[in-house]
């Protein structure tokens, strides 16, 4: 029987419990389920791409059905490499579902065979993003209830260097 191989792309700066609760609950819909970092030079990131992917092996390293990789270029490029036939993503808020929509046909024009498998996370993860923690982070707030502590360490350590760098 042919294996049923996922791919949950994002950038993960850093991870939070909103990305870990749909691994967690897409584990089980797939055999494999690559979680790919990607190395987007454009965005300023607080956490380089291999701090973020050596991060997540960290959380992950028990799930032996979960691969952590990083990628650029096309996603549907990555797919093809590790044999993956759907894309996890996730939905907070319907101002996701447009971009997402738009991703996934676009994503279905470059390979017909991929599909995109939407996930709503847990209704008290709806307004967690990477981008929101890092702000909020940034000025002070504490938001270690929404990161794991290890993560949620890395997370402080990096802005007290950057502030000490100021």
């Amino acid at each position: 029987m042919k294996k049923r191989i996922a791919v949950y792309p994002g950038s993960f700066d850093p991870i939070h419990h909103g990305h870990l609760d749909l691994i967690q609950r897409s584990r089980p819909l797939f055999d494999e389920l690559h979680v790919a970092v990607l190395e987007n030079e454009g965005k300023k990131s607080l956490f380089t791409v291999a701090e973020r992917v050596e991060m997540i092996r960290e959380l992950l390293c028990e799930h032996e059905d979960c691969q952590v990789d990083s990628f650029s270029g096309l996603l549907v490029d990555f797919m093809d490499e590790v044999g993956a036939k759907a894309v996890v993503r996730g939905l907070r808020a319907v101002s996701d579902f447009e971009v997402e929509f738009q991703m996934a046909l676009m994503n279905r024009k470059l390979n017909p065979k991929v599909e995109t498998v939407f996930m709503m996370p847990k209704a008290d993860l709806t307004y967690v993003s990477s981008r929101l923690i890092k702000e909020v982070c940034g000025l002070g707030g504490d938001l270690s209830s929404l990161l794991p502590d290890i993560i949620w360490k890395k997370l402080q350590a990096r802005l007290d260097t950057r502030s000490s760098d100021e």
